[in-house]
C-alpha cells in the first residue's frame, strides 16, 4: 500500500508508507503507548526512529492531516505488542490522544531478508499459480491474485482472489451468484510454494486449482 506524497511541517510524506499496526492505548503513566502489530515481525517498528501516524476516520473527518510524523525515543517488544515512548511525551493523557491511530513506516526502512523470507506487504497483488489435480505435467495454472495475508498460528496463509487478467492487465475477479469474490486460501509454506518471483509479481505453488 502506498500513499500520495505531500508535506507535513516541512517533511515530505514518504510515498512508500506501509501500515504495520495501530495504537491500542496508553501504557503506564509516563507517555508510553501500546501498539498492536499486524504481523509477528516487530523489528521494523522497534528500530524505526520515526513513525507516521494516521488518525481514525472520525478524526480525519474533522480536517486533521492524513499523516503526521511521530519521532520515537524508545520502543521495544512487550509480549505480542510493541510499547513505545514518543519524543516529548510525558504523561498518560498525551499517550491516550493517539489511541486508534494507525502506525506506518516507509518500506525503504525495512531490513533486508534472506532469500527465502518475504515481507507480507511485498506479496500483495502477486499472481498465484497452482496446478490441475489431474495434470501429470503439473503445468502452472493461474488461480488469481493475493488480496491479503494472515497468520493462522502455525504459518502464513495467502488469501487469493480467484480470477483472470484482461488484455490490458486489469484483474477481473470471479464472483458467485451473490456477487462475492471467490477466494482460495493457500498455505505459504515450503511444502506448497515452489517459487516466488517478486520482480514478476508471481508465486508458483502446487496448490490444486479446484480448492
Amino acid at each position: 500500500m502506498t500513499v500520495d506524497q505531500s508535506t507535513f511541517g516541512g517533511q515530505e510524506v514518504p510515498h512508500d508508507l506501509v501500515e504495520l499496526g495501530h495504537v491500542m492505548s496508553a501504557f503506564g503513566v509516563r507517555g508510553w503507548i501500546k501498539i498492536r502489530p499486524y504481523t509477528d515481525g516487530f523489528d521494523t517498528l522497534v528500530q524505526a526512529k520515526q513513525w507516521w501516524l494516521k488518525a481514525p476516520e472520525s478524526v480525519l473527518a474533522q480536517g486533521a492531516a492524513p499523516f503526521v510524523p511521530l519521532p520515537i525515543a524508545q520502543a521495544r517488544p512487550h509480549s505480542n505488542t510493541v510499547i513505545a515512548l514518543p519524543e516529548g511525551y510525558h504523561d498518560r493523557d498525551q499517550a491516550e490522544s493517539l489511541r486508534g491511530h494507525t502506525v506506518w513506516v516507509p518500506r525503504a526502512q525495512f531490513d533486508s531478508l534472506s532469500d527465502d523470507e518475504y515481507y507480507w506487504v511485498d506479496l500483495l497483488g502477486c499472481q498465484v499459480y497452482g496446478i490441475q489435480a489431474d495434470d501429470a505435467d503439473m503445468s502452472p495454472i493461474l488461480l488469481g491474485q493475493v488480496s491479503h495475508v494472515f497468520d493462522n498460528g502455525a504459518h502464513a496463509v495467502l488469501v487469493v482472489d480467484r480470477g483472470t487478467f484482461a488484455a490490458d492487465g486489469q484483474f477481473m475477479p470471479t464472483r458467485d451468484k451473490k456477487n462475492r469474490i471467490q477466494q482460495s486460501l493457500v498455505p505459504f509454506v515450503a511444502a506448497h510454494v515452489q517459487r516466488v518471483d517478486l520482480d514478476a509479481q508471481s508465486i508458483f505453488t502446487d496448490w490444486p486449482a479446484e480448492f
